[in-house]
């Protein structure tokens, strides 16, 4: 594999995941995905730092941390040097959506991309990419 493989390999994945989520009905999972990893990546973040990292507009960013912070998946504080700014940071605790979703199945998902409802070969591939992700440190969301 080379890195246009991989990168690709990537993309292919995104899609699945997106698939794999519930429905919100507005088709915006990967906006909140990536404001979600960019505050993961960057704790005590502002809306602004966060904008500028993703190059959503800041709206984009309003809304997904909206969204999020709705979830219970980020928790938000004023910034004590400037009580005009909030700074964002991943919840510690669980809110049940974020239960919900941690407990989804993605086999449907994976079965669709590989073409195929063999539960052994579907099982295979979410086992390989679990393997991936728990050496790469990923599997702490």
């Amino acid at each position: 594999m080379n890195g246009v493989e991989l990168f690709l390999l990537g993309r292919a994945l995104m899609k699945v995941g997106e698939q794999a989520l519930p429905d919100t009905g507005d088709g915006s999972h990967a906006t909140v995905l990536v404001v979600l990893q960019d505050v993961f990546d960057h704790p005590d973040a502002a809306i602004s730092e966060i904008a500028g990292r993703t190059g959503f507009p800041q709206s984009a960013v309003s809304m997904a941390v909206a969204r999020l912070r709705e979830a219970g998946s980020l928790v938000a504080r004023t910034d004590p040097r400037d009580r005009r700014r909030t700074l964002l940071r991943r919840a510690t605790d669980v809110s049940p959506r974020v239960a919900q979703v941690r407990t989804m199945s993605i086999d449907e998902a994976i079965g669709r991309a590989l073409g195929t409802d063999d539960a052994a070969e579907i099982r295979e591939v979410v086992h390989a990419l679990e393997s991936v992700a728990q050496r790469m440190g990923l599997r702490t969301m």
